[in-house]
C-alpha cells in the first residue's frame, strides 16, 4: 500500500499522549513525519505519511482521541515559464526538495521529498513556486 500524506492537527489535551507510538503498536502503521511543530499553546501540528493494512482503522483511532485528520490537499508546483533558475528557494527548502545541481546551476524540484511548508513560495522573488489546492 502507498503511504498516504495527512495532516494531523492535535489540541493541548491530547498532544503529550503516545498517539503515533499507538498507530504503530497497535495497528501496525508505518509513519514517516514529514514535519511537527507545536506552538507555544501546546497546540500540535503533524504532517507525516502514513501506510498499512490497518490505515482506516489507524484514522478512526486518531479521530477518537481527538485528533483531527485531513489529507494533505495541497502541493507546491514550480511554474517552469516563470523560473529564472536563481536559487533563492533551494536555500529555505528544510528537506532538499528543491537543489541547485552542479555545475550546471539548474534548479531542481523533487515533488516527492515536498512537505509542503511553503517556505520557497515566500522566498521565491519571481513568485515561480506556487501552493496549489
Amino acid at each position: 500500500m502507498n503511504p498516504k500524506r495527512i495532516v494531523l492537527r492535535f489540541s493541548p489535551a491530547v498532544v503529550d499522549k503516545p498517539i503515533i507510538y499507538r498507530l504503530a503498536r497497535d495497528f501496525d502503521l508505518v509513519f514517516n513525519i514529514l514535519k511537527a511543530s507545536i506552538t507555544p499553546q501546546k497546540e500540535g501540528t503533524l504532517v507525516m505519511e502514513l501506510s498499512g493494512e490497518r490505515y482506516q482503522e489507524g484514522l478512526d483511532f486518531l479521530r477518537n482521541q481527538g485528533v483531527a485528520v485531513q489529507p494533505l490537499s495541497e502541493e507546491i508546483v514550480r511554474n517552469e515559464e516563470k523560473c529564472t533558475m536563481c536559487g533563492a528557494c533551494t536555500v529555505f527548502c528544510p528537506t532538499g526538495a528543491l537543489y541547485m545541481e552542479r555545475p550546471s546551476m539548474v534548479v531542481r524540484f523533487n515533488e516527492d521529498d515536498c512537505v509542503v511548508c511553503q517556505l520557497c513560495t515566500r522566498a521565491c522573488p519571481v513568485r515561480a513556486m506556487e501552493a496549489r489546492f
